[in-house]
């Protein structure tokens, strides 16, 4: 190319080779010829170099290789740093050029005398057989549409933030510089597939955790998705990750986390604290809330991925600790069935029913019929299981009571504030999360009994949409919507309010087990969310029904029960009554963290090791 190219296109590509000789050749049947290709391979597992090797002997090709995963940004600034063309452009390698592709483009910048034009776009071909001529509805201009001048401006990389907003990353900063133009035509493919960049990072699907465990990301992220909260681990943890190791105790464990950790996955940092090390075999393709390594706030050493048996062995811990929820089943149990010689502790919660429904039913069962011990998350739980595994009926069958999820101690931090209805008389009630069994027509009878409820989560909002505009207009001044609060702002934020709502549900099991379901069986993660608040917890009375929060709630005295929105709101006004509650809430909190309960589950441990 006699003066150089005139445009480089950028390739950054992890882990989809199979996908890479498609791109590159829709980029060889261009129309226009004087581009260069750039691949930055970002420390791919898989076969990349080999897939670009056939076109290396062409010149205008370049392969790059970072020797560890950094994160688009970073794979892109590499490629722009060593591109030589005044005309950037990108070719993701699930992507493909139509044959007018490069030509069009750089069109709309050659008819541009006045050099105005900074950014153009083409329509694309998108979801199989769907085009916009511009962009996508619901999305930033994709990578595959765009071509823009050279500037001084770099993709924002991960240690800055993670999110699939393209128009963050660095789209906004180029506008910004001049006028942008669009070609009107199609002549690219954005491929719709389960390992796009965008539905790693989207929730409910992907978020953080998704991401983490796909890129094998060492360290703390800040993260916000276009669909979700934004979340800063490196502020959120600093506490527990920049304090030095905890020296290990005369007759520490050497404790294997296996599956995932669900919310508050910090939790697990009170056993390490007590002088035991802690080290994590993760399940692969975990949903948004499925907490897996590497961990955020440190203390906790992986295994690797693959070769795991033979680092187990290597590592001979005194004890596997599996858990959490229906997602990490099939992978706790490919270890139980690896035979390991080591006492195995199976901890579950959410939940049976639900692995019925995905079919690993049988895994679940063996889990229960095979661990050394088992880890009950309510004796409610424990009862029911104890109906479909016989095995858990046994009078010499190891088992334990520990919620699942609790959090930790350190979140207890903080004054209590003054509650809103001090300032203005009316009672507020929260919901920390989705409203689930309140339907608008019972907002709406809230209203009516001067009782106002604040709905926190924005991505939640987002998720019950409907809800929120039929509840809204049925009781326009009692329904308050609120971001999400994090853990640390938990209690200055959620001691506002004078009661917060558990799932609200009218159990139909009439005292008998079999009957149960899954509301029946279950402690919310809400529940321990509002007692470290010092809230009382509001829910329906099911007296004559088996119902786990019920129980709970009753043994420790800190909330109320009620069968009508009249009866709640009279219970409300109670100001002696409310005041007794809410003190012994404040003082109870901490037996709804797992720091209260460490010392009894590492008692259970060693009683599983002594036993084998």
């Amino acid at each position: 190319m006699p003066g150089g190219p005139t445009v480089s296109v950028l390739m950054p590509a992890y882990d989809q080779d199979r996908f890479l000789r498609r791109a590159v050749g829709s980029l060889f049947a261009q129309t226009r010829c004087d581009w260069e290709l750039v691949v930055v391979d970002d420390g791919s597992p898989d076969a990349t170099r080999r897939a670009v090797a056939p076109y290396l002997d062409d010149a205008r090709v370049r392969y790059e290789r970072l020797p560890v995963n950094r994160g688009m940004g970073a794979a892109l600034n590499h490629a722009m740093a060593v591109a030589t063309a005044p005309l950037l452009a990108y070719l993701p390698c699930d992507d493909l050029y139509y044959a007018e592709h490069l030509e069009r483009l750089a069109a709309c910048f050659e008819d541009d005398e006045e050099e105005e034009v900074v950014l153009v776009s083409s329509g694309v071909q998108h979801h199989y057989n769907r085009s916009a001529r511009g962009r996508i509805p619901g999305h930033p201009l994709q990578l595959v549409q765009v071509m823009h001048r050279r500037t001084p401006d770099r993709w924002l990389e991960r240690g800055e933030l993670v999110t699939d907003d393209l128009d963050r990353m660095l789209w906004d900063k180029v506008r910004s510089r001049g006028r942008t133009a669009e070609t009107g035509v199609v002549s690219c493919e954005w491929t719709d597939h389960p390992d796009q960049r965008h539905k790693l990072l989207q929730e409910p699907e992907g978020g953080l955790n998704t991401y983490r465990a796909r890129f094998q990301v060492p360290h703390p992220i800040r993260f916000h998705s276009t669909v979700g909260n934004a979340i800063d681990e490196v502020e959120h943890y600093r506490r527990f990750r920049e304090r030095p190791d905890t020296a290990p105790a005369p007759d520490g464990l050497k404790i294997l986390l296996v599956g995932e950790l669900a919310y508050n996955p910090e939790r697990v940092l009170a056993l390490e604290e007590r002088g035991h090390r802690l080290y994590g075999l993760w399940m692969g393709d975990p949903y948004w809330y499925n907490s897996v390594g590497p961990l955020p706030f440190g203390h906790v050493e992986d295994l690797p991925g693959r070769g795991w048996q033979e680092a187990v062995q290597r590592l001979q811990p005194d004890v596997v600790y599996a858990l959490l929820n229906w997602q990490a089943v099939p992978f706790a149990h490919r270890v139980l069935e690896a035979d390991l010689g080591i006492p195995f502790v199976w901890h579950f919660k959410e939940g049976p029913f639900i692995c019925i429904e995905k079919g690993t039913w049988p895994q679940l069962v063996d889990l229960y019929d095979h661990a050394d011990g088992v880890v009950h998350s309510s004796p409610e739980m424990g009862d029911w299981l104890a109906t479909v595994v016989p095995s858990l009926a046994g009078a010499d069958r190891l088992s334990l009571v520990l919620d699942g999820d609790l959090p930790k101690a350190e979140w207890l931090q903080g004054e209590r504030s003054t509650r809103l209805s001090e300032n203005d008389g009316e009672m507020h009630t929260v919901v920390p999360g989705r409203p689930i069994g309140l339907h608008p027509p019972d907002v709406a009878a809230l209203a009516r009994e001067g009782i106002h409820l604040h709905f926190y989560g924005d991505f939640t909002h987002g998720q019950w949409r409907q809800w929120t505009e039929t509840a809204r207009r049925l009781a326009p001044h009692h329904l308050h919507l609120h971001p999400q609060a994090d853990q640390d702002s938990w209690v200055r934020e959620f001691s506002q309010y004078d009661a917060g709502w558990l799932h609200f549900f009218e159990s139909r099991n009439g005292g008998e087990l079999r009957r149960a379901n899954w509301d029946d069986l279950n402690y919310p993660a809400r529940l321990a969310t509002l007692a470290v608040s010092g809230v009382p917890v509001l829910q329906r009375d099911n007296t004559g029904s088996i119902a786990a929060t019920q129980s709970l709630v009753r043994e420790l005295g800190i909330g109320l029960e009620f069968g009508t929105v009249g009866e709640l709101g009279q219970q409300l006004r109670d100001g002696d009554r409310m005041n007794a509650v809410r003190e012994n809430v404040w003082r109870r909190r901490r037996e709804l963290t797992f720091d209260f309960h460490v010392d009894r589950l590492v008692e259970f441990f060693r009683t599983v090791i002594s036993s084998r």
